[in-house]
């Protein structure tokens, strides 16, 4: 039995944010499934929104978040993010000095897609997540352990306390481990591989949802997904993430032609809303065009940016022709575990953080940038509410055993059919009848009645994971009749909000589901 003060479950910016700001008399834990920089705050290279150019204010901020949202956001969250943003902005470059300057040393700030003010701070050009996470990793102390390589698959719930106490997790040798923790963080990422095209690493199968879900935790607006409008797009298949700061530094979409595709679709053309651009672009593809980032109007794009340059010369799309191919693919997840703002989950003692909760800052769709920051923010809360609250609570001193199990089979179809089937079926644009397709194919396979994971393999755990998010998607997205932000019904293409400022809830209960909706309070601006 490992016994910890905090059980960290994940290694990007929230889970390290708040691991470096616990006082060092806690003992703490990080669970990692692979390296502790495999994760999708690595891979970020847009950078942090923050109010903090001159002529901008977290009001602007405020305003720019609940229109990207679509108003389904949670105004109480978006104020208290946004109106802390340029402080954590200012502690992370006074203590770490690792934003780009200006020959003048003020922080250069670029724009984005949906927002009114140059607001992005960014790192290395567009290497933000990385250098963010590199900083925090320097900053772990001999307090923090760190488990890489150990997957953890299943929380441990004292039902006579009726509080989360621990969790289960493989190593790849197949070796079943407990650790229990007085707190217990889910921050795991979100979703991206349920889909065949996504910016996500690898390791983001839905991890920290499914377990939350089926241990009994309310899970929020996973109906809500956001494609990214430009994946590198190769031979059929998507190479990397090519950042919305390209088209905010005056990047074009344009045709195989040379024809502009925005012109006339939104007002702010190419730096519309993600879900605007994104349907756009797929749009144009389904009709067999082929769609391209015109970068001529860039200048020293390889200067301004090296990541998105190396990544393009990996897979041979020779920058000199000034356009680079394109396609949209699954890039954030809005909903997840329903948390208030530190992190607090409907089951005692379980928490989730980043991508994993959803606190109702980023609403129908994520206002670029604003998740690297939201992950900042809930590290730094969650720690100040632990480090003020030091009890120690009751966990069984005895270790639980856990017998050797014959490894089983697994028995569902191969996931690259479920990406395939959820592409198609709950991708960017959905109907009834699609949903309704996907829905009783899922059904069918009974993924959500098992109950036991110990003799699975942890490629087959993921295997699950995804099906059982795959199933949270789509049940959500059949059960909200209009089109909201990442959310689009080719049958109800029109936000209804008479009827649907409302959270979709969905919940487990003594092995039946229970969807239930929140009704939103409507945000005002003042």
């Amino acid at each position: 039995m490992e016994r910890n003060d905090v059980l960290i479950i994940g290694s990007g910016v929230a889970a390290l944010q708040l691991a470096t700001l616990l006082n060092s008399d806690k003992n703490v834990r990080i669970l990692t499934k692979s390296h502790i920089k495999n994760a999708n705050s690595y891979l970020a290279q847009g950078g942090i929104a923050a109010a903090i150019g001159i002529g901008d204010n977290p009001l602007k901020h405020f305003t720019d978040t609940l229109e990207a949202g679509r108003f389904h956001n949670n105004e109480e969250s978006v104020r208290e993010v946004l109106n802390e943003a340029p402080t954590l902005i200012g502690n992370l470059s006074g203590q770490g000095n690792i934003f780009d300057k200006d020959p003048n040393g003020n922080i250069l700030l670029g724009l984005e897609g949906a927002h009114s003010e140059n607001r992005i701070v960014h790192c290395g050009g567009d290497a933000t997540g990385k250098s963010v996470i590199e900083y925090l990793i320097s900053n772990l102390t001999e307090n923090i352990k760190v488990e890489e390589n150990t997957f953890a698959y299943e929380l441990i719930i004292d039902h006579k306390q009726k509080r989360c106490i621990g969790v289960k997790a493989k190593t790849v040798d197949g070796k079943i481990h407990i650790f229990y923790g007085d707190y217990v963080i889910l921050a795991t990422g979100g979703c991206g591989q349920i889909y065949p095209f996504t910016s996500s690493a690898p390791t983001v199968t839905g991890d920290g949802v499914a377990m939350a879900y089926l241990a009994g935790a309310e899970i929020s607006d996973m109906e809500f997904i956001q494609f990214h409008p430009t994946l590198l797009y190769k031979n059929g298949e998507t190479k990397g993430l090519i950042s919305e700061a390209v088209r905010g530094e005056g990047a074009i979409l344009v045709t195989e032609e040379g024809t502009p595709i925005m012109e006339g679709v939104h007002p702010l053309k190419d730096l519309g809303p993600r879900h605007i651009v994104s349907q756009t672009i797929f749009d144009y593809i389904e009709n067999g065009h082929e769609v391209y980032l015109d970068i001529k109007r860039i200048n020293d794009f390889e200067k301004r940016f090296p990541s998105i340059t190396a990544i393009c010369r990996r897979n041979r799309v020779n920058l000199s022709e000034g356009r680079i191919p394109v396609a949209p693919g699954s890039h954030f997840l809005m909903g997840g575990v329903k948390t208030d703002l530190i992190g607090r989950t409907s089951i005692n003692g379980l928490f989730a953080i980043g991508e994993t909760a959803c606190t109702g800052l980023h609403g129908a769709n994520r206002l670029a940038s604003n998740s690297l920051l939201e992950g900042l923010y809930q590290g730094k809360k969650l720690s100040q509410w632990m480090n003020a609250n030091s009890k120690k609570e009751h966990i069984p001193k005895v270790p639980r055993s856990v017998p050797f199990t014959q490894e089983k089979s697994i028995f569902l179809p191969d996931v690259q059919i479920l990406k395939e089937w959820m592409m198609k079926r709950v991708g960017i644009v959905r109907s009834k009848e699609l949903l309704e397709e996907q829905n009783n194919w899922l059904l069918q396979l009974h993924v959500s009645d098992l109950t036991e994971f110990d003799s699975y393999s942890i490629q087959d755990i993921e295997s699950i994971f995804l099906y059982i998010t795959a199933a949270l998607i789509t049940k959500a997205a059949l059960c909200r009749t209009e089109s909201r932000g990442g959310h689009f019904r080719s049958d109800f293409p029109d936000e209804d909000d008479g009827n649907w400022l409302k959270k979709t809830i969905i919940q487990k209960r003594k092995g039946e589901v229970a969807i239930n909706h929140e009704q939103i309070k409507t945000a005002v601006v003042n």
